[in-house]
């Protein structure tokens, strides 16, 4: 009873509900609410934290910026839902703060583009070396199952794309990426596609702030030839599966195309089977045949793995490869 009388109090209060209607439709910095509500940082501020006190926002940081959003799980995400949808459409507050919220998508949506098109060049160039992307994303469809994918993550996300495709399968998908400038171009894309159980966050692919086994699937798309080492990045994203979770890593086979690594920063030249089933399974993951999408020059590679029900031992794992029994 406690923690449900705790958010109806924190929710008792205009300036609170309105932030949750706001924030319900999207991820808002403190700047951008400030912004929307007329009100100065500090009083924001201390609604936003009692809101979150009481679980019906949440909160994550994204370098110096921090971003709030309704809350999806929990026990009183439900209320937080119940609430937001009580709040009469056509209410004048509420339609004059949408519209202030609009103003704010759109500029998002400007500077998006605005990176978009001063860095595309560089996709397009990569593109016309492989087998086109639809291809690629098919393929992609086929090796997860069409239902039962819960949690997904997508390693790199970059503009969104993998979660865009596979959001309408999905209860909920979290892309990582290191670029804030991809992120922007991230969420403005989730955003167009209406695809609201789907998040991305500014994070480290070698240390993922996740808890362990907490994810039905993981997707590297076209990320592990920028990796200093692709092997820890692997088993990084292998420690989140649950028993049964699959794995999905899509790159380059080896190549020679030396441009890539002078004028893209790539770090490695593409991958062979070898080496990625080798790291696959030192990850405690079992890999299917490779898939090969051949191209012109490149040929596109899809490694598919599933994290065993039982991960062996460090001493059971070292017995195995030397053919002793544990």
């Amino acid at each position: 009873m406690d923690f449900l009388l705790n958010a109806l109090k924190a929710a008792a209060e205009p300036t609170r509900l309105r932030m949750l209607s706001l924030c319900a439709h999207g991820e808002l910095s403190v700047t951008e609410l400030t912004q929307i509500l007329g009100q100065s940082q500090p009083r924001v501020s201390r609604h936003l934290k009692l809101l979150c006190e009481a679980g019906l926002l949440e909160r994550f940081r994204e370098g110096i910026w921090a971003y709030y959003r309704l809350a999806e799980r929990g026990n009183v995400a439900e209320l937080a839902r119940t609430l937001v949808d009580a709040i009469p459409a056509d209410d004048a507050g509420l339609s004059l703060d949408l519209e202030r919220l609009e103003t704010i998508k759109e500029s998002r949506r400007a500077a998006a583009q605005l990176y978009f098109s001063e860095n595309a060049a560089r996709w397009h160039q990569i593109r016309s070396l492989h087998v086109p992307e639809r291809e690629v994303e098919q393929a992609l469809l086929s090796l997860l199952p069409a239902e039962g994918v819960h949690d997904l993550l997508d390693v790199g996300t970059g503009t969104g794309r993998m979660l865009e495709l596979f959001g309408p399968r999905i209860s909920h998908g979290l892309g990582i990426d290191s670029s804030r400038e991809m992120l922007a171009v991230a969420r403005v894309n989730l955003e167009k596609a209406g695809l609201r159980h789907c998040q991305v966050r500014l994070g480290d692919m070698y240390q993922l702030a996740l808890p362990g086994q907490s994810q039905d699937a993981v997707i590297f798309h076209q990320v592990l030839h920028f990796a200093e080492t692709p092997a820890e990045a692997l088993a990084e994203a292998a420690r989140l599966l649950r028993p049964g979770g699959t794995m999905l890593v899509v790159d380059f086979d080896r190549h020679e195309q030396e441009s890539l690594r002078t004028d893209h920063a790539h770090r490695r030249l593409g991958f062979t089977d070898a080496e990625i089933r080798s790291w696959l399974k030192r990850a405690g993951l079992d890999p299917a045949p490779v898939t090969q999408l051949p191209g012109d020059p490149l040929t596109v590679c899809i490694w598919r793995a599933v994290r065993r029900a039982e991960t062996p031992s460090l001493s059971n794992r070292q017995a195995a490869l030397s053919g002793a029994a544990p």
